[in-house]
């Protein structure tokens, strides 16, 4: 066994070996240390606990106020009162107490479906009282009296705000409104402004965006309705549509783009809101007789009883039964233009001939009169007797903003057309 390279060393020898190292490596450890330390730190304070015991005031019963309970619900409509109160946590007895006052009764009568009421209650199940809103500015309230209840209904004075949405059409037009949050009288009121640029039933496209400035109305948090369509903008087929309101100081109101033309036509583009166009003008094959024949006009398929709306400002000139067209409608307009109405299940109340109707006017209902399989509204356009397709026709413009008001228009647009832009960017920085 060969050992050339082992080394023995004796046990004093390697103590001073260690004792060495040691006193080596002190130094080095305190370098160490230093670097885990804040230097120039202050002395420790010193932390002593103290307990001492704390005198409470005696709690007196008759400090201890009852528990009071708020609750809501929405009123649905198609369930009773009865089970509206028990949604609200109401026990029966307390229902039974409500609905014999005859005062709470009457009150309860002008519930709307829709409407939310709030209920304040007791820790003991007793109602003390209930409220909501009737119509937009009336505030109902039930309250309890003693052994019955008292109901009172006054007037409130709401807080005006503004509200911006914006949305892209997936669908529809109203499920992307519903989509973004706009009341459906408001997606109604955006329709209606560019109805003389756009065909909602023609030409909606997805993707196709809107934007709307609107006023609303609120009382205690709550909203109370939504108001005027301030400012809007729809863009659609690579066309941007934009509006404002102004109203000038006679009262009198209207939609003009940015540079004050009116947007207002002569005439809508479509009698019936939110409906589908099933029969263009032009050559067909009839329904009924099942052979080719020139279609005059265009079909709006609508459920029965859906609103006819006059398309333009006129006179009435004919309100009837007429052969196939069945319950009809002829509008007179100035300048040459008619407007026919058929197969209607009847006329609005007022509409007969020698009425006055205003653009927008409800005229009729949609109904299955005459020739016609299914329910629907045959509508033609006429120009000095003329049939003229009234999906293509370019209608007249109303006239643009007065010079003289021209300043006032710019004055209240530009914030408004500030706030399209608003949307616009914010629209674009979401997309990237």
């Amino acid at each position: 066994m060969h050992h050339e390279n082992l080394q023995i060393v004796s046990r004093p020898r390697l103590w001073r070996l260690r004792w060495f190292a040691i006193a080596v490596a002190a130094p080095l450890f305190g370098v160490v240390a230093a670097f885990g330390t804040v230097q120039n730190a202050s002395e420790p304070v010193p932390v002593q606990t103290v307990v001492e015991p704390l005198d409470l005031p005696a709690v007196l019963l008759g400090d201890i106020r009852p528990v009071t309970y708020f609750r809501e619900e929405r009123f649905q409509g198609s369930g009773s009162v009865a089970a509206l109160l028990g949604h609200l946590g109401t026990p029966s007895s307390e229902t039974t107490d409500l609905l014999r006052s005859s005062q709470a009764v009457r009150s309860l009568r002008l519930l709307e479906p829709g409407t939310t009421v709030g209920a304040k209650i007791g820790e003991d199940g007793t109602l003390r009282s209930l409220w909501f809103f009737a119509g937009s500015e009336s505030l109902v309230s039930i309250d309890r009296l003693g052994e019955g209840f008292s109901a009172s209904r006054h007037q409130v004075v709401p807080l005006r705000e503004i509200e911006m949405k914006s949305g892209q059409v997936g669908t529809s037009l109203f499920a992307a409104t519903d989509a973004a949050g706009v009341p459906d009288n408001v997606a109604i009121q955006l329709a209606e402004i560019f109805a003389g640029d756009v065909d909602f039933h023609r030409d909606l496209r997805r993707g196709d965006r809107f934007a709307v400035v609107f006023e609303t109305f609120r009382h205690d948090g709550r909203t109370l309705r939504a108001g005027r369509v301030l400012a809007a903008e729809f863009s659609s087929q690579k066309k941007t549509y934009r509006a404002v309101w102004f109203q000038d100081p006679w009262g009198k109101g209207g939609y003009y783009t940015p540079d004050g033309q009116n947007l207002r036509r002569a005439f809508l583009r479509s009698p019936i809101e939110f409906s589908r166009v099933t029969s263009r003008f032009g050559l067909r094959h009839h329904p009924i007789f099942q052979q080719w024949r020139a279609h005059r006009g265009v079909d709006y398929a609508a459920p029965a009883g859906a609103r006819v709306r006059a398309t333009g400002d006129g006179i009435v000139e004919f309100a009837g039964r007429r052969g196939g067209y069945g319950n009809l409608l002829v509008v007179g307009h100035h300048g040459g233009y008619r407007t026919y109405y058929a197969h209607l299940s009847g006329f609005a109340r007022g509409v007969k001939g020698g009425a006055r109707i205003s653009q927008g006017d409800v005229i009729g209902y949609v109904g299955q009169t005459g020739w016609a399989t299914g329910s629907h509204l045959h509508y033609e356009f006429h120009v000095r007797d003329q049939y003229r397709d009234p999906l293509t026709i370019t209608f007249p413009s109303a006239g643009p903003i007065a010079p003289i008001e021209f300043a006032a228009f710019r004055r209240e647009a530009e914030p408004l057309v500030a706030r399209l832009d608003l949307l616009k960017n914010s629209n674009l920085a979401l997309i990237e």
